[in-house]
């Protein structure tokens, strides 16, 4: 099982950015995979961007795909979401989640809001 601590999120005007930052219990480079999810209000929970596999491809969803960036930071065993131009839509809850092995069930932190609002 891996603990997860998410920060970072708040309120920004539209075109603005944030930064999201996930602190793992295990060290990074020891999951199979470990990324972002968001959950706007009244939809089901999406993928945003995750690293995943021995490799560590990074994957994102169409959506965010030249706004966001997925970064993983060894030193400080974080993993983070650089999120630029945002927009309304991109108003959510964001969760971090991992898997310890490729057929582990994810684990999931706290959530953290990110509110996208003239």
């Amino acid at each position: 099982q891996v603990h997860l601590v998410e920060s970072g999120g708040g309120l920004v005007q539209p075109g603005g950015s944030l930064r999201l930052s996930c602190a793992p219990s295990r060290s990074v480079s020891s999951l199979y995979s470990i990324g972002w999810s968001r959950q706007p209000p009244g939809y089901p929970r999406e993928l945003v961007a995750v690293f995943e596999g021995p490799s560590g491809t990074s994957i994102y969803a169409d959506s965010v795909k030249g706004r966001f960036t997925i970064t993983r930071n060894n030193a400080n065993n974080t993993v983070e979401l650089q999120m630029n131009s945002l927009k309304p839509e991109d108003t959510a809850v964001y969760y971090c989640n991992a898997r310890l092995l490729s057929f582990s069930m994810p684990d999931w932190g706290q959530g953290t809001q990110v509110t996208v609002s003239a």
